[in-house]
């Protein structure tokens, strides 16, 4: 164990070394490149940011406006005749927007219903397996600069469906046969 613990302390100082001796073997102006690349970083960020701020706007007010809990309410039923935990939606649904938002509402619902609970075995294989697409969206589409992305966004979210579906299916079938 301790092993692996200094691998994994080592591993990005060693590859960072390596990058830089590699470079100056191949008489590669290491720092001036490394400067012209953080230089168009910062122009990708720029570009980026409003794309990002509106994730971010959409999440907060999505959950502000209590669109969320109306979502909750209305898929209630659905759920409860496949004994789906409602608390799954919560992370079905903001998941596709932020990751960071999405392990908070993991988090809490691994903490009121338990580690071993059919809500957080679902939740924890959404985490695992589902993007947060809009977010990709956002900062790869706002990168290129696509404006029109026509049947982007429908698929996407289609493809999220099918895979909370399949994780739900899944965590039932292997773990609560039921």
């Amino acid at each position: 164990m301790k092993t692996v613990s200094l691998i994994s302390q080592l591993i990005i100082p060693v590859f960072i070394l390596f990058t830089i001796l590699y470079g100056c073997a191949k008489r590669v102006r290491v720092y001036d490149c490394f400067v012209s690349g953080a230089k168009g970083g910062v122009g990708v960020v720029v570009r980026v940011f409003p794309y990002l701020l509106e994730i971010f706007v959409a999440v907060k007010g999505f959950q502000a406006s209590g669109a969320f809990e109306f979502v909750q309410g209305l898929l209630g039923g659905f759920l409860e005749f496949f004994h789906v935990p409602i608390d799954v939606v919560s992370i079905a649904l903001i998941k596709p927007l932020s990751g960071s938002a999405s392990l908070g509402v993991f988090t809490n619902i691994a903490k009121t219903n338990g580690p071993d609970s059919l809500a957080s075995q679902i939740s924890a294989v959404i985490m695992g397996s589902a993007e947060t697409t809009f977010y990709v969206l956002a900062v790869y589409l706002g990168a290129v600069g696509i404006k029109r992305t026509r049947y982007l966004v429908p698929v996407c979210v289609l493809a999220d469906l099918i895979g909370i579906i399949i994780a739900i299916s899944i965590v039932k079938f292997f773990f609560h046969f039921g």
